[in-house]
């Protein structure tokens, strides 16, 4: 099973989180990739993945299975020869944009798992992963909120959230479909772009359930729980964003615990992520 995450120094939690939870619920061979870089904005500077996070992983991959491994790619090269001119100074981070390139990495495989760094992986996402790419750019799963409000085809529902991705690289390169995206953040600034541009340029989508990036509240038949901004209207409308790596808070205020197995891991193994 081949999985994609991106990201810099601040993905290192999440990313290991996130594979912990793979390796509870899939015991065969795991190739991981991540995509980094070295990059700067208008206002802040950022440090890239470390080889000494992709050692941690690489170790909890061994364990499991001695035929898992973990690649880390820095594409800071592929970036600033094509920069997503009008969308640097979000305020998302470049990091967000940078799975747009992955078309331009040759050893990366045909079919692949993009997967955000703050998912937990609940139950085996085998049947998912599996499934027929014929004709299919990718698959992924409505936004929950964002599904109100945009839409791109005559569908009443057909706004995905780009948090959980099954990628078929193979017709991304056929149709140039990530090229089209990157050539329109280029020209054009746009509120959540990765997400907006996939949307909108996007011809051979195919649409999961909500088990497969559940992005609000856990349920019962949650196979990969996605910790997104929600909203709250009580006492008084605001936002909430609490990530998996925030223990406490995961515990405290979405009054989760059954990942505890996994979050104990990760705390343990936390100091190591530094060296």
């Amino acid at each position: 099973m081949n999985i994609l995450f991106c990201g810099d120094s601040h993905a290192e939690d999440g990313v290991l989180i996130a594979t912990l939870s793979l390796l509870k619920n899939y015991q065969k061979p795991l190739h991981l990739y991540v995509l980094t870089m070295t990059a700067k904005n208008d206002t802040k500077t950022f440090s890239p993945f470390s080889m000494q996070a992709i050692k941690v992983i690489n170790q909890q991959l061994k364990e499991v299975n001695d035929k898992s491994s973990i690649e880390l790619i820095d594409i800071t090269d592929l970036y600033q020869k094509n920069p997503p001119l009008a969308n640097q100074n979000t305020r998302f981070t470049p990091y967000a944009l940078i799975r747009l390139y992955a078309d331009e990495i040759p050893n990366l495989p045909d079919r692949i798992l993009y997967l955000d760094d703050d998912i937990i992986v609940r139950k085996d996402i085998t049947e998912f992963y599996n499934q027929d790419l014929t004709n299919v750019e990718f698959v992924g799963v409505l936004d929950y909120y964002g599904r109100w409000f945009y839409h791109d085809e005559f569908k009443a529902f057909d706004y995905v959230n780009s948090g959980v991705l099954l990628l078929n690289m193979a017709e991304i390169k056929k149709t140039h479909l990530f090229e089209k995206v990157r050539h329109l953040i280029k020209k054009r600034e746009m509120l959540l772009p990765d997400q907006a541009a996939i949307n909108k340029l996007a011809t051979e989508k195919r649409i999961a359930p909500r088990k497969y990036n559940e992005q609000h509240r856990l349920q019962n038949d949650t196979v990969i729980q996605h910790f997104t901004t929600s909203f709250r209207f009580f006492p008084y409308f605001h936002t909430v964003t609490i990530k998996p790596w925030q223990v406490e808070k995961v515990h405290k205020d979405l009054n989760i615990y059954e990942y505890d197995d996994i979050l104990n891991k990760y705390l343990a193994l936390k100091p190591k992520l530094k060296g």
